[in-house]
């Protein structure tokens, strides 16, 4: 029998929620690998169908668990994340001729590819994780990445891996942290901001440079 309900509770770290019966009732537990397509992400309120079933205690829970619009979906467009993946390059592209122009340091351009690499790299092992059941990554470690240069990763990701890229309030945290980094890098292209950046990368050479030995030594 199948039961249409509407999704009132859900921790999408953890890849559990209940959901209430539009009949009434109590509500009913739902883990994440209970849905038939888990490259959706569930969000509350969103209507549901579902069978009945039970766990190995004998609490009732959800399985078989569709979204109630995949039975009529609406005609959307194809998104393939050719936008995003426009978007990125072209960022790479204008950083790239800033570099030529002397505008700003190599290192900044290296630090935006290694970071964006990374950040893809971690939004497709959360993915996997979501899809598995496992131990997820936070949200804040992801917006963190984002922050410190790897939104053009994560923009592909979101997209390319269809990953976070339904979850509204995340979206918004993340459009903040774009807006926020391209401030501190629009600040980089200034006088004060471009000596800055070359102190900074000094000190870092010479970190290294001290570091180094020490740690060659072990390898």
């Amino acid at each position: 029998m199948r039961i249409e309900g509407k999704i009132t509770s859900w921790n999408d770290g953890k890849g559990f929620g209940f959901i209430t019966p539009n009949r009434g009732g109590k509500q009913i537990f739902v883990h994440i690998k209970a849905f038939s397509n888990r490259n959706r992400r569930p969000v509350i309120n969103e209507l549901v169908i579902y069978a009945l079933s039970a766990d190995k205690q004998g609490r009732p829970c959800a399985v078989e668990v569709i979204w109630a619009d995949a039975q009529f979906p609406l005609p959307t467009k194809q998104q393939n994340g050719s936008l995003s993946v426009i978007v990125a390059a072209l960022f790479f592209a204008i950083l790239g001729v800033s570099v030529l122009a002397a505008r700003i340091s190599p290192w900044l351009f290296v630090l935006y590819l290694v970071v964006s690499l990374f950040t893809f790299i971690m939004y497709a092992v959360d993915k996997s994780a979501a899809q598995k059941g496992a131990w997820r990554t936070k949200e804040s470690t992801l917006h963190l990445l984002s922050l410190a240069g790897g939104w053009p990763g994560a923009l592909v990701a979101q997209q390319k891996l269809r990953h976070k890229s339904r979850k509204q309030p995340f979206r918004f945290v993340f459009w903040v942290t774009v807006i926020l980094n391209c401030g501190a890098l629009g600040w980089f292209f200034t006088a004060t901001g471009a000596t800055t950046l070359e102190f900074w990368i000094a000190d870092i050479v010479q970190m290294g440079r001290r570091v180094w030995p020490a740690v060659s030594h072990f390898l």
